[in-house]
């Protein structure tokens, strides 16, 4: 566990230039504490602890400024920069070594109970109040520009940008 704590304030320290030594990211980073919170109450969801998963999500929520919905599936490494306001929705997977700025949402856009929200692939980065909606794939080492709409799959190693978002050439 605490191999994994490192794990993730070495990501940190390594993606965020403003980073001033991982002691700092420890203690300070907000993205770094919702991740953490987040694998605590992801294994209370899966153990059957739904409604103190929901609380400890809330708490989390309100101490970092970061919603993640305790049933969303969160990689390895996963950094959230400045995470304010950054929101994760119940389906959404987001695979190893993505990098997320303030202001991200995976939404969904169904009110069924079934797969509704994004899905990242490993090595995703999303720019700052990025909106990516429904149950799409952004592939591996793909880029979504900031304040973008996506609601389209993303080719892996492509970048988008815009309201709609589109592919940047």
């Amino acid at each position: 566990m605490i191999g994994r704590l490192r794990e993730d304030v070495r990501a940190m320290c390594d993606r965020d230039p403003a980073a001033t030594g991982c002691r700092v990211v420890w203690l300070t980073y907000p993205g770094v504490h919702a991740v953490w919170g987040h694998r605590l109450a992801h294994r209370l969801y899966n153990g059957g602890f739904e409604l103190l998963a929901r609380v400890l999500a809330y708490f989390v929520r309100t101490l970092t400024g970061v919603e993640i919905h305790p049933a969303a599936t969160i990689g390895r490494r996963v950094t959230i920069d400045h995470g304010m306001g950054v929101v994760i929705g119940e389906t959404a997977e987001v695979g190893d070594d993505v990098h997320m700025y303030h202001g991200v949402t995976l939404g969904g856009t169904a009110n069924e109970p079934v797969k509704r929200h994004p899905t990242l692939e490993d090595g995703v980065t999303v720019g700052a109040n990025a909106t990516l909606l429904g149950d799409i794939t952004i592939g591996e080492d793909a880029a979504v520009g900031a304040g973008s709409v996506v609601t389209d799959d993303v080719d892996p190693e492509t970048t988008v940008a815009g309201v709609p978002a589109e592919r940047i050439d």
